[in-house]
């Protein structure tokens, strides 16, 4: 379940000169989180991917299977 922050949150962050420790730790994980997810994602995809669509986006079914065999923590 995907839960968006609303404007008057984001508002409200990006009004304060700083973050108290614990929201910046938060807000720093909180990023973290979603770029793993986003490669996790990237990468199952680029697993499934026919050679047609690997060409498309100019990749060599070689690179897009050592791409999709990374670590989701790894760029």
């Amino acid at each position: 379940m995907a839960v968006a922050l609303h404007a008057a949150q984001l508002s409200l962050l990006n009004s304060q000169a700083s973050l108290p420790k614990l929201a910046q730790f938060c807000v720093i994980a909180a990023v973290a989180v979603t770029v793993w997810d986003m490669r996790k994602k990237t990468r199952k995809a680029l697993s499934h991917a026919e050679a047609h669509t690997l060409r498309d986006i100019g990749m060599t079914p070689g690179q897009a299977r050592h791409e999709a065999e990374k670590a989701f923590f790894l760029r």
